[in-house]
């Protein structure tokens, strides 16, 4: 074969790779938008991690710091095994799947958390929607739960839970979901310190550190007026989800307090004490109660350098108010 026919050929070759390529990839669509919630119980923060990307297991259990959680889709003999791996965004689609144990069995016996016996987290890939359901299980240990994802992309879905066993760890596994359609991006919310939902105002006071526990006191009011008469949401006054821009890192953490223990106030104060798996830029969800309703409100935070602040400004704590992006998304 001469040099001429030689390079055509290769050339035809290439042309068709590529061709092939570009059809898978517009099937494929990536990540997502919207936004809104999740739950409580002896959870803890999610200590500090290498570096954005490593993987480490579920943050619950007390106040000792434990690696993020939802980057591995298996830890500890347990694996999150999701039967339906893509929607079509704005179309409604029940989500299934199974949580199996270290023998391939369906896991059917839980421990109930928070009034719960699994809490399922879906966020979208750029943190702007977020839903917090609580999924029906059938006896042979499949969940499933209806689904409406509002626009197209990649979502993470994270099942927390403790199997009913003895000595048996909180757990938090992610697995990927795509929600096809048309795909328009959006960047995250700037840093704020205050966030609007559903006509409720909810102010953000305190710093997210690495390494470092740190308290944030959410203040909710309405009207301009403080709410003091919030309601109990899955056995407490608020519950807070935190998610590292980037890889979605995991971090649930339980309000200091609960309703009736003779000290904890129905608003307007709901109090965490959380530490950053490690510096970087997060998403706060917060779930609170009030009128029969749950209401979820959104904020970006940045965490910097544990005990100190950057050249330019400090990042373990909200910047100045700007655009308010409201959330929603509760299932039961």
């Amino acid at each position: 074969m001469n040099a001429g026919l030689r390079i055509t050929t290769f050339a035809a070759a290439l042309a068709a790779t590529f061709g092939t390529a570009y059809g898978v990839g517009k099937s494929l669509d990536p990540v997502v938008e919207d936004s809104a919630s999740p739950r409580h119980e002896s959870h803890s923060e999610a200590s500090p991690s290498p570096s954005p990307s490593s993987e480490g297991g579920g943050g619950h259990g007390g106040h000792e710091a434990e690696p993020a959680g939802g980057l591995q889709v298996s830890e500890k003999g347990y694996t999150l095994d999701l039967e339906t791996t893509r929607v079509t965004a704005g179309r409604p689609s029940d989500l299934r799947f199974v949580v199996r144990d270290d023998s391939g069995r369906a896991v059917t016996a839980y421990q109930r958390e928070h009034d719960k016996e699994l809490h399922l987290i879906v966020a979208s890939r750029d943190l702007i929607t977020y839903r917090h359901l609580h999924p029906a299980r059938a006896a042979d240990g499949t969940w499933s739960i209806p689904v409406d994802l509002p626009r197209a992309g990649g979502y993470r879905v994270f099942a927390d839970f403790t199997p009913a066993r003895k000595n048996a760890e909180n757990l938090t596994l992610g697995a990927d979901l795509a929600a096809s359609g048309p795909y328009a991006p959006k960047d995250l919310p700037a840093p704020d310190a205050t966030a609007e939902a559903d006509g409720y105002e909810v102010a953000l006071d305190g710093a997210l550190r690495p390494g470092t526990a740190g308290d944030l006191t959410l203040k909710v009011s309405r009207n301009g007026k403080p709410v003091t008469d919030l309601q109990p949401y899955l056995g407490a006054y608020g519950h807070l989800v935190a998610l590292r821009s980037g890889d979605l890192a995991y971090l649930h953490v339980h309000p200091n307090g609960e309703p009736g223990d003779g000290t904890t106030e129905p608003g307007p104060d709901i109090s965490f004490a959380a530490t950053a798996p490690s510096t970087g830029t997060y998403r706060l969800f917060l779930d609170f109660k009030h009128g029969g309703e749950v209401h979820t409100a959104a904020f970006t935070v940045r965490a910097g350098a544990a005990g100190a602040a950057s050249d330019d400004e400090p990042t373990d704590v909200p910047a100045p108010p700007a655009t308010h992006e409201s959330s929603d998304g509760h299932g039961h």
